[in-house]
């Protein structure tokens, strides 16, 4: 079975394997999931092709989360509690789905239940800790891989770095966090979104 390398993690190059179960490992990752409230952090996401956008994350339980990409970049992606959203300023078109059908739903939900979804990678490194979350009764919402470094001061003493989402298509997106805080004041506003629909009939 491969084995995460502390090397490759480090620059979360987080590919879906083969994974072990090691559920009595989970409860670290649970007991930091719970203790987050909020967190900021700039973030890098790459896509599959290599493209790479940078931004700013917002993100406050339970579930609200916001992707404000660079300057320039005419979209965005974010949850207000209920539905998760990517609004495309250039075409006007807004994409929505349910929280709950998207693999970013075990970091929107305080109340996920770890155990009944997910496992550990096995890694090489104790210090380094990494999880693939996933609903078999639900494969069409797709898989989160993320990755967790040891830290005492951190919330649960882990410090999320980021993680790669792959969705029913096979398509896969890396996000790495940067200067993370957590359990800061963060406005239920930031969430709020400009629609770029032309009024009328909401399909």
């Amino acid at each position: 079975m491969p084995r995460w390398n502390a090397v490759a993690f480090l620059g979360l190059a987080l590919l879906p394997g083969s994974i072990a179960a090691q559920s009595d490992s989970l409860a670290p990752v649970s007991a930091h999931l719970k203790a987050v409230t909020t967190m900021q952090a700039g973030f890098t996401q790459t896509d599959q092709r290599g493209r790479t956008l940078t931004g700013q994350l917002s993100l406050k339980r339970p579930g609200k989360i916001r992707f404000q990409y660079q300057k320039g970049v005419p979209t965005l992606v974010v949850a207000n509690g209920s539905s998760l959203y990517y609004i495309d300023y250039s075409v006007k078109q807004v994409q929505r789905w349910p929280i709950g059908n998207s693999p970013l739903g075990v970091l929107l939900n305080p109340n996920t239940d770890l155990a009944r979804f997910a496992k550990m990678v096995p890694s090489n490194d104790p210090r380094i800790l990494v999880v693939q979350v996933r609903d078999p009764k639900h494969p069409e919402y797709g898989l989160i891989t993320m990755g967790f470094t040891r830290k005492a001061d951190a919330p649960g003493g882990l410090m999320l770095q980021g993680w790669t989402t792959r969705d029913a298509q096979g398509n896969t997106t890396t996000i790495r966090l940067a200067n993370q805080q957590f359990n800061v004041a963060i406005s239920d506003k930031t969430f709020i979104w400009s629609d770029p629909r032309p009024k009328g009939p909401r399909g």
